[in-house]
């Protein structure tokens, strides 16, 4: 049984939960899920860099204060959200979980390792019942990529899958944020604007997603990590699966060209039909508006928008499908996620308890 639900005295009045990397854009959202889906928090405690200490986030009507993240930062935690990159959990999230905290982690440092969990709770919930005290959020571009073809998958095998991502600011963090709004500023006042956090101007411009590129493969880091991601939520190895990714000049909330073939024959009708009864994803296919996702609408939103469905006329077997989705990287792609899997673990303690 999950170890952050053992601890005494804890299931009439709720966890002690941690957020690591409170001050950071996905941090912030992680307070706002917790308090807005009412998750049973008994102390919240915000762990950050010694920059950030001593700053203040509003949770439930109380201004709590970010402390310094350090080795004994986990006593008496039952719950540990982490945000705060690669380094930093894979320092800390295993002393975390020898210390009996559950640590579910937004970073890519433990989502390869088999020992580890990769979930995304309307595909694969039950895996991080199987977790040995860390769980793994996969990344943002590969939870809006794949969670709406997951019950098409269920109903008519995807066959081989082709993404194109038009990914925001926010994947960057809250600094990529800064610099597009202080460049496009910049640039409509016909002023220099030297970048610091991402390799090209970014103001009315896009680029080829800001990761290394593997000289053999030709991928970049972001590619790979959606190819072999999927793999691993989808339980397939062999799944057939290419990526190109690609950072765009928006704010907030990623979209995605998605192209994918089955098993048989499917038609568009069909596929609005699945995803219609479909949780976490909402239909915005207006043909005659012209009115699909984008990210101003999928900003804020738990769903992920998900349209333009229409078949691929390059395939005469009738067995693919074109379409267009959007959804909030700092929510689905990240903190929401999260949270969706820690409820995933309260809910299966109820079922069992009952």
């Amino acid at each position: 049984m999950p170890s952050f639900m053992q601890r005494p005295g804890t299931s009439g009045s709720g966890f002690v939960v941690a957020i690591v990397g409170a001050s950071g854009a996905v941090g912030v959202e992680l307070v706002r899920c917790l308090e807005e889906r009412g998750f049973p928090v008994q102390e919240l405690k915000l762990f950050a860099s010694a920059r950030s200490a001593g700053k203040r986030l509003n949770f439930r009507g109380h201004a709590l204060q970010i402390e310094e993240l350090a080795e004994h930062s986990f006593r008496g935690v039952d719950l540990a959200l982490f945000s705060a990159g690669s380094a930093i959990s894979k320092r800390y999230a295993p002393l975390a979980a020898r210390q009996g905290t559950l640590v579910i982690d937004n970073s890519s440092a433990f989502r390869m390792d088999p020992a580890v969990p990769l979930v995304i709770p309307e595909i694969n919930a039950a895996a991080a019942l199987k977790h040995r005290g860390i769980i793994a959020n996969p990344n943002c571009a590969a939870i809006i990529s794949i969670t709406p073809l997951w019950p098409i998958h269920q109903r008519n095998p995807i066959r081989r899958l082709i993404v194109s991502t038009y990914q925001a600011a926010s994947g960057a963090g809250a600094a990529a944020m800064q610099e597009l709004r202080e460049s496009t500023r910049a640039f409509l006042e016909d002023r220099p604007y030297a970048h610091k956090v991402l390799p090209h101007p970014y103001a009315f411009n896009l680029f080829s997603h800001n990761t290394r590129i593997d000289a053999d493969t030709g991928y970049n880091e972001e590619e790979t990590k959606v190819i072999e991601e999927t793999r691993k939520i989808f339980a397939d190895p062999a799944f057939r699966i290419t990526a190109t990714c690609v950072r765009v000049p928006v704010l907030r909330a990623h979209c995605v060209a998605v192209n994918f073939e089955c098993d048989a024959p499917i038609t568009a009708a069909s596929v609005r039909e699945i995803l219609a009864a479909a949780p976490g994803v909402k239909i915005i296919d207006d043909m005659a508006a012209n009115y699909f996702p984008m990210p101003k609408d999928a900003s804020g939103q738990d769903a992920i928008l998900v349209g333009r469905i229409r078949q691929d006329l390059s395939d005469p077997s009738g067995r693919s499908i074109a379409m267009f989705v959007a959804g909030d990287q700092l929510l689905k792609g990240a903190a929401l996620n999260a949270v969706q899997i820690a409820e995933c673990l309260l809910a299966d303690q109820k079922t069992i308890a009952a």
